[in-house]
């Protein structure tokens, strides 16, 4: 009797160890499919998750690999639940991409809960490994102290040193603008003052004027993708640069460049995480992205998509589960090496060092055509880069 009852439970694990196997693990790429981020993430989000898990195999742990996709519209109240009915009835085991804060932090939270990983590459605030940092995230392409440290931090070394800032009205700017005064009071500037702006607006005619009136010599747009390029046009209808102002994107991606025109984005100088014709690992890769998009090269986002479900599913393959917390600590161990992230290392705060890059757009006459942008000025190395350990506020982190 006893033996019935044993080998009974064996068959039952080991029928449940089968199912386990044939279930797919689901990846969920929750990203802006109709608003204002749609080039920089989008559809290139997706593909570039799918490119990833073509590379790895197709597999993990004997399991296929599936690649969920849905638009959050950039609310939180639809990515939020998205994320919930993806974890609760679809058992998505990663969520990635997550252009714009705010959604990012709703799914993190229902994340959280359901020991779910999240690598979020679209979303900008450094507040993700800061104050809301959690054991299931890993912040991969950028963030706000990143792009200020980066930009900010070097005008205002080059004598830049009185600003006024056009600011997204939601966290994203609000972090920007914060990081960046930070930066620029730190290097021995000032700024004068800031303009709140709604985001997703075509006309920016009243906060331009306002910072045209500051009389502030730099005006920093702490905003992005179609909000940064409406900003960047008007300011040049307006005359502000041959008024003796300078401007400065603080956030600016290659789409943003291909959609203003090199006539008028030329010498904007602003912080990248990756560019295609970096050299011939990033121009082979990039050319099998562009192949699925119409042409289109990667941004930063996307190219982080590939390296975050790439490594995420490296971790899962040496970790042996899925559990979110799990995989997030074994990629802390595993060391992280591609295309996209350089001298790269996921520390226990989430966040994902890499080395950056302070860029300048070429003039007409130094581009050989459409996508040959970027002059490199300098790579900033990952350690320098991102916000210390020493500074985080993140509860994880012991402090000294």
């Amino acid at each position: 009797m006893v033996r019935g009852v044993v080998a009974g439970a064996s068959a039952l694990v080991i029928g449940s160890m089968g199912a386990w196997a044939q279930e797919p693990l689901r990846i969920g790429v929750l990203t802006d499919l109709s608003g204002m981020n749609v080039d920089i993430s989008g559809k290139g989000s997706i593909v570039a998750a799918q490119m990833a898990v073509k590379d790895f195999g197709g597999k993990v742990l004997g399991r296929p690999v599936e690649v969920l996709s849905a638009d959050h519209q950039n609310k939180a109240d639809i990515g939020g639940p998205i994320a919930r009915e993806w974890v609760d009835r679809q058992n998505v085991k990663v969520i990635v991409d997550l252009p714009t804060t705010p959604v990012a932090l709703a799914a993190l939270e229902i994340a959280k809960a359901k020991n779910v990983a999240v690598l979020a590459s679209g979303a900008a605030s450094s507040d993700l490994t800061g104050k809301y940092c959690s054991k299931v995230l890993a912040h991969w392409s950028y963030d706000t102290y990143a792009l200020a440290k980066g930009t900010a931090r070097s005008l205002t070394l080059q004598g830049a040193k009185d600003w006024f800032f056009v600011t997204a009205d939601y966290t994203f700017g609000y972090n920007l603008e914060r990081d960046a005064r930070a930066a620029i009071e730190a290097a021995g500037g000032k700024v004068r003052g800031s303009v709140k702006h709604p985001r997703e607006v075509s006309d920016l005619s009243s906060s331009l004027l306002h910072a045209q009136g500051s009389g502030a010599k730099t005006i920093g747009f702490a905003n992005s993708a179609g909000d940064m390029t409406t900003a960047v046009k008007q300011a040049s209808e307006f005359g502000i640069v041959q008024g003796g102002q300078q401007i400065a994107a603080l956030l600016a991606f290659i789409n943003d460049i291909d959609s203003l025109g090199l006539k008028v984005a030329q010498g904007m100088v602003f912080t990248d995480g990756f560019y295609w014709d970096m050299d011939d690992e990033t121009r082979k890769w990039s050319e099998r992205f562009s192949a699925q998009m119409n042409g289109a090269k990667p941004s930063m986002i996307q190219a982080g998509v590939y390296s975050a479900v790439l490594n995420y599913l490296k971790a899962v393959e040496a970790a042996k589960t899925d559990g979110g917390e799990q995989v997030i600590a074994k990629m802390r161990e595993m060391p992280i090496s591609d295309m996209f992230a350089r001298n790269a290392k996921l520390r226990k705060d989430g966040r994902l060092i890499h080395d950056m890059y302070l860029v300048e757009v070429k003039k007409p006459s130094e581009s050989k055509g459409r996508w040959d942008y970027y002059k490199i000025l300098r790579t900033i190395p990952a350690e320098e880069a991102f916000r210390p350990l020493s500074e985080s506020e993140c509860p994880d982190v012991a402090k000294k």
